[in-house]
């Protein structure tokens, strides 16, 4: 697949090829990243930030990452205060905003409705996340964090043990990263969650119709003693019809150092899509764990810079100007 002047809506998109030519021009991306080295090679370009449902993360990463090839982003925070409120279409919101853009990133709680804006844009889109369906973004962001962190200790995708854990049932990020796992091979995964909040039947199904081994528990404590991944999800409240329906759920699957000393091989990597919900009543990962080496959620963050830097430069094919834009920076680099 040929990403230039291409949308990214769904994982469903990707062969591996093109998931081995992302993640090579992720790698080239860190000198930027990094603020070693900077590049104009996007000047005049413009993101059209259309966040119509909350996020710190993505938003931001989304942005920083087009600010630091050169472009500049304009925003939209929240349905409540976009045309949408005022009965617009998205027919209608994706004519008018991708004549103000070169590219879009749109997040919406409606599942479909980023693929339903793609028919009447313009311009590229890149789906930020619809509702519980999909968000490409943060699996390859997660894949390219899993391949670096095995990449350390010798191992490889493919072979790769994972245990995905927690609301199964409305974490996008999880039902994209199952997605892209079916790229590869020997994989096995372990999902836990509860009955209630477990993987959509028909994902799973596709799992093991190309041929993942897939195991469905409730129990956290044997799922995660023989993997080399524990990729933990929060409770998603706001899929819920109300917060007491989901604290119902709140909590069930925390991991802390003590059970992780106790049930995980020692070089068993933590990964969380964030944000993590350290309230009381959820403390999904522990803080005891922010001193634990084989804690990756930070490198998983500072990793879709990266990746959506490779995005944003293949769709709008500069990959081959970014070096030839590049200078050093000039001031003081904390780094």
């Amino acid at each position: 697949m040929k990403l230039k002047g291409q949308s990214v809506l769904s994982i469903s998109q990707f062969e591996r090829a093109d998931i081995d030519n992302i993640f090579r021009v992720a790698d080239d991306m860190e000198p930027y990243a990094q603020r070693q080295k900077r590049t104009r090679v996007l000047e005049g370009a413009i993101l059209g930030n259309m966040f119509f449902e909350a996020s710190t993360r993505t938003r931001i990463s989304f942005g920083s990452a087009f600010n630091l090839l050169g472009g500049d982003v304009r925003e939209t925070v929240g349905l409540e205060l976009s045309a949408l409120a005022k009965g617009e279409s998205l027919h209608d919101t994706a004519r008018v905003l991708s004549g103000f853009s070169d590219i879009i990133c749109m997040r919406h709680p409606k599942s479909g409705s980023v693929a339903e804006f793609a028919k009447s844009s313009r311009v590229p889109l890149i789906n930020g996340g619809d509702g519980s369906n999909e968000h490409p973004s943060q699996a390859l962001l997660d894949l390219y964090t899993i391949e670096k962190e095995l990449k350390a200790s010798g191992r490889k995708i493919d072979g790769l043990r994972i245990a995905m854990v927690g609301d199964l049932k409305h974490g996008r990020t999880v039902h994209s990263l199952s997605k892209l796992l079916m790229l590869y091979k020997n994989i096995s995964v372990q999902l836990v969650s509860p009955k209630d909040l477990s993987m959509p039947k028909d994902i799973v199904e596709e799992m093991k119709s190309n041929g993942l081994s897939v195991i469905e528990s409730e129990k956290i404590e044997s799922s995660i003693s023989h993997v080399d991944i524990v990729y933990s999800t929060r409770i998603q409240e706001e899929r819920f019809t109300n917060k007491d329906e989901a604290d119902l759920y709140r909590g069930k699957f925390r991991l802390n150092q003590a059970v992780y000393t106790a049930h995980c091989e020692p070089n068993t990597v933590i990964m969380h899509p964030m944000p993590r919900d350290s309230r009381k009543e959820a403390n999904e990962l522990d803080k005891d764990l922010d001193d634990n080496p084989n804690l990756a959620i930070f490198r998983q963050t500072d990793n879709g810079l990266l990746v959506r830097m490779a995005l944003f430069a293949m769709i709008l094919d500069v990959v081959h100007l970014v070096k030839k834009s590049s200078s050093d920076v000039p001031w003081h680099n904390h780094r």
